[in-house]
């Protein structure tokens, strides 16, 4: 990379596909003499080089089989967002390598500085982890005490209602809402100190203020009291994600690894409301109407294969490992609830329905796999 490469702030990456065998020389080739020219000095790669505001570019072959090359091609930027896409599409648009004819892909456009601050962030969480691991035993008690006291200490009572809240609810550009204040008390003591509580299903107005302020994510209960103050808290405050904790369990118990995967499976809230949107009826063969009156209340399941024939039928408890062995299921009905390790298995032995009582709300939408309710199909 050149003498200013400490101000890279992008990568783009990039792969190629050619119709032959072709060699690194080739491809660096293409890329400068393609380009060449499309868009005026400014952006003229070779220029850019000379400058310092493009990086060395980088080309891996990665295969050479069957008279194809594939391959990445690395080019670090210091310039700015526009520019920077300018030349990702026109690397784009290079459609010979040699005497060949060749296709790019934009794989991604990596931010440096996000890379680097995730880093950063990540190597801080194993120093302090080590760091308390090794505090003497006899000592650790003791300062499990102590920093209890502290932390309970930064609990404080926030706004007219006296809410519980962390210590950072002010100076924090993102919040978390939770129900109640033993979640605070649990969210504190893993370090997530930018929480406020409910503390009722009626919503505060210090919460519906602080989320037109402040980006929001509302962490509630994997139970039926978390669906009604979710369902609540999108009628009257400005909500940004939700996140739940695991079915069945509440926000106060979980571990600090139950938190973080929790937090990093949230779901932006137009996703929800797309969702609930789009459970308008929807037209489904009358197989599947008979099977879901039928099941209504049984906590059982019935799977069909491509014909729409019932090839099993069995308790919503075996549904997930019995999924893994059956073979040529095409559509499952059942009287549970649609979560995310179903969705998985679904996806993974290409069923294509997945008809449920319910959906989880914290879903990522699957590929190839279709999700209904009773209520989409039943009148």
């Amino acid at each position: 990379m050149s003498s200013h490469s400490s101000a890279i702030k992008y990568i783009i990456r990039a792969r190629f596909d050619v119709d032959g065998i072709v060699e690194k020389p080739d491809v660096i080739g293409a890329i400068f003499g393609q380009t060449e020219g499309l868009f005026g000095a400014e952006l003229d790669l070779r220029e850019l080089q000379k400058s310092g505001r493009v990086g060395r570019i980088e080309v891996e072959i990665t295969s050479q089989r069957d008279n194809k090359t594939t391959g990445t091609i690395i080019i670090p930027t210091s310039l700015d967002k526009v520019s920077t896409a300018i030349i990702a599409a026109s690397i784009e648009s290079i459609d010979r390598i040699g005497p060949c004819i060749a296709k790019i892909t934009l794989e991604k456009i990596e931010d440096i500085r996000e890379t680097k601050r995730k880093a950063i962030i990540e190597r801080a969480k194993e120093i302090l982890q080590k760091w308390s691991l090794e505090t003497l035993p006899e000592t650790e008690e003791m300062l499990k005490e102590v920093s209890e006291i502290l932390r309970m200490a930064r609990i404080r009572e926030y706004g007219p209602e006296k809410l519980p809240a962390g210590p950072e609810i002010d100076s924090a550009k993102e919040i978390i809402i939770v129900e109640g204040r033993a979640d605070v008390i649990n969210l504190v003591r893993h370090g997530i100190y930018n929480v406020i509580a409910l503390e009722g299903v009626k919503i505060p107005d210090t919460v519906i203020k602080l989320t037109r302020e402040k980006e929001a994510t509302a962490f509630l209960d994997g139970d039926h009291g978390g669906d009604l103050i979710l369902k609540e808290l999108l009628n009257v405050a400005n909500i940004k994600y939700v996140a739940r904790a695991p079915r069945g369990k509440e926000v106060e118990d979980l571990t600090a690894k139950e938190i973080e995967e929790a937090l990093r499976a949230k779901v932006p809230v137009e996703e929800i409301l797309e969702r609930r949107r789009r459970r308008k009826r929807v037209l489904v063969s009358k197989e599947i109407v008979e099977a879901a009156e039928e099941l209504k209340g049984s906590l059982e399941a019935i799977l069909f294969n491509e014909k729409m024939e019932r090839i099993s039928r069995l308790p919503v408890s075996e549904l997930a490992e019995k999924l893994r062995e059956i073979e040529g299921v095409n559509t499952v009905v059942f009287d549970g609830i649609i979560t995310q390790r179903l969705v998985d298995i679904a996806s993974e032995r290409n069923i294509k329905y997945l008809i449920g009582a319910r959906i989880s709300d914290v879903i990522k939408q699957p590929l190839g796999v279709s999700l209904l309710t009773f209520d989409d199909i039943l009148d």
